[in-house]
């Protein structure tokens, strides 16, 4: 009896012992784990719970379950013209397998170390390898798109507006795209994919989240622009003087014509005027003969004496009243 007792002390102190040593371990929600043996892989564990493990023999490395993000650095990428464009990427990508993954990387930045060398060139060689528009664009509406100038639209003269769409209108015409910035996307997708299997990562998708001109070649679109709209805006003046001249011509013509026609009304107005001033005159003289002359040539006196500076002779008709001759 005494040795059953001791026999069954022993067993619960060593099954004390090995409780503490730490048989157990716990899988959150979200995580998976690897389960090595003098650095052999002996199991994996996908789902949560208490599991398992051989205290001091047994190591178990947890990974996360969950998706994680990858977010490139930009890079300064020449597209199939040779233009040099900054494309930023990201994706999503999780562990699916995680004895491949410890058997090929081991640790989670690792892994995206490993990530960033598989998804760097695989932009680099996507987007190098098409053009700028098929990166920029993702469909063909833009050359669906019709632009009216309100300008115009605001012409009441219809002739006038035609002319000035005529000369404003721009034909420029986007090339087409046939895989536009998702296309690459997916490619992208499907380059990296093949690579990142062999480490037990899954990837989920790329997206390319923003792309932006390089500096000589933002120069290049915004001297372009400028160009464009320079010719616009010359097509505008060269509009505007022909209108100036036009106006200006109506009203010199207006103005000329207006000017005839005062004319001739003042000089038919002189004419009624002086018919009937010598009218009053010809009956003033037939009432007074003599008073009449004398009137005339007192007002004569007013207009002509005050600027005559000298007189040399006094035997002029002229002066006959001044020196109380007679006319008669």
């Amino acid at each position: 009896m005494k040795k059953v007792v001791t026999t069954l002390v022993v067993i619960l102190a060593l099954l004390v012992v090995f409780v503490l040593l730490g048989p157990f371990y716990i899988l959150n929600e979200g995580q998976q784990s690897v389960v090595t043996r003098f650095g052999r892989i002996i199991d994996s564990e996908n789902s949560a719970g208490l599991k398992f493990k051989i205290p001091f023999i047994d190591n178990v490395v947890v990974y996360p379950k969950k998706i994680l993000s990858w977010d490139g650095e930009a890079q300064r990428i020449p597209t199939k013209e040779n233009q040099f464009i900054w494309v930023d990427t990201t994706a999503r990508w999780k562990i699916s397998d995680p004895a491949k993954y410890y058997e090929t990387v081991n640790t989670v930045d690792n892994g995206i170390s490993r990530l960033n060398d598989i998804l760097d060139s695989t932009v680099r060689t996507v987007i190098s390898e098409n053009s700028l528009n098929e990166a920029v664009r993702n469909s063909n509406q833009i050359n669906d798109i019709k632009i009216e100038d309100n300008i115009v639209q605001n012409l009441d003269d219809l002739q006038d507006a035609e002319n000035l769409r005529n000369l404003t209108k721009t034909t420029t015409l986007q090339e087409s795209i046939s895989i536009g910035r998702e296309g690459l996307s997916s490619k992208m997708y499907t380059t990296a994919n093949s690579f990142t299997d062999a480490f037990g990562i899954e990837l989920i998708d790329i997206v390319i989240r923003q792309i932006r001109y390089s500096d000589d070649l933002t120069q290049s679109v915004y001297e372009r622009m400028i160009k464009e709209r320079n010719q616009i805006a010359e097509a505008y003046r060269s509009y505007g003087r022909g209108q100036l001249a036009q106006w200006q011509g109506k009203t010199e013509s207006e103005q000329k014509n207006i000017i005839s026609t005062a004319y001739a009304t003042s000089e038919e107005i002189k004419g009624i005027a002086d018919a009937e001033a010598a009218t009053i005159y010809a009956k003033a003289y037939e009432q007074d003969p003599y008073f009449f002359k004398l009137w005339r040539t007192l007002e004569s006196y007013k207009k002509t004496i005050p600027n005559l500076n000298k007189v040399l002779s006094t035997d002029m008709k002229y002066f006959d009243l001044l020196y109380g001759i007679d006319p008669k």
